[in-house]
């Protein structure tokens, strides 16, 4: 393990791409490998890693992003793929609307806007989630993504290995990993954002997760239902026991 929850898989053209196997869960079990996938945008897989991705034998591939976040370069990936949009944040998290917001900004106020945007994952957003973990209650295999595979991917991650009896600390430690396995797709932001004047300080509190930016999620969970598991039973209306059958050694 090299002292990570789980390893990243050696993607070279996808990013914080692991595979959530091994994870310890409920009644001493763990999370099998080879069925439960998380990453950040896949669709600009090429060669050995388009085939890579096939050899996954994915039933879904369940994408968290906004219309406004995709190109048209992807199509190709939509077609070989059963790529399934339940977008969330729509048209906040596209850099048009970013760069304004970051320039105009204290790191501080960047950190409120994620821990805000976190806030209201669970109510908000609460039927994208329902029927990303619907996808799961049916047993397939699956891939779950966002941009960057931290914040949406993250959340919905969150609910997944809680319904699973992962631990809560194990599921914030595997969430925080994110700001290791991105590094590379982090350098490059910001860069991006260096073209548009935007600084380092500013944009780091955007790029990376926080432990804050989860519990914010945690907090309207605790505060409305009292716990993730009560939470992923009756907003979401999803029988843990099914989910534990499907994916737990």
């Amino acid at each position: 393990m090299n002292g990570f929850t789980c390893q990243a898989l050696p993607f070279e053209s996808i990013h914080n791409l692991r595979d959530l196997g091994g994870l310890p869960a409920a009644d001493g079990r763990r999370v099998r490998a080879g069925r439960l996938f998380r990453s950040a945008n896949p669709a600009g897989a090429v060669g050995a890693d388009l085939a890579g991705l096939r050899a996954l034998g994915l039933d879904v591939v369940v994408d968290f992003r906004s219309s406004e976040e995709k190109s048209a370069e992807e199509d190709g990936f939509a077609q070989a793929f059963n790529w399934q949009a339940l977008p969330v944040l729509e048209g906040s998290m596209s850099l048009k609307e970013l760069v304004p917001l970051l320039t105009r900004s204290t790191p501080q106020e960047v950190a409120g806007f994620m821990r805000k945007a976190y806030s209201e994952f669970p109510t908000r957003h609460r039927e994208a989630f329902a029927r990303f973990l619907r996808e799961a209650e049916a047993g397939r295999t699956i891939l779950f993504h966002c941009t960057t595979g931290k914040d949406r991917t993250g959340f919905a991650a969150l609910l997944l290995l809680a319904a699973l009896g992962v631990p809560q600390e194990t599921i914030l430690a595997n969430y925080l990993e994110s700001n290791h396995w991105n590094q590379r797709l982090i350098q490059g932001y910001l860069a991006r954002f260096a073209q548009h004047g935007v600084k380092a300080a500013l944009a780091l509190p955007l790029l990376e997760v926080q432990a804050a930016y989860l519990q914010a999620s945690l907090d309207v969970i605790g505060q409305e239902w009292g716990s993730v598991a009560a939470y992923v039973q009756q907003a979401l209306g999803i029988d843990p026991q099914r989910l534990q059958a499907h994916y737990l050694e």
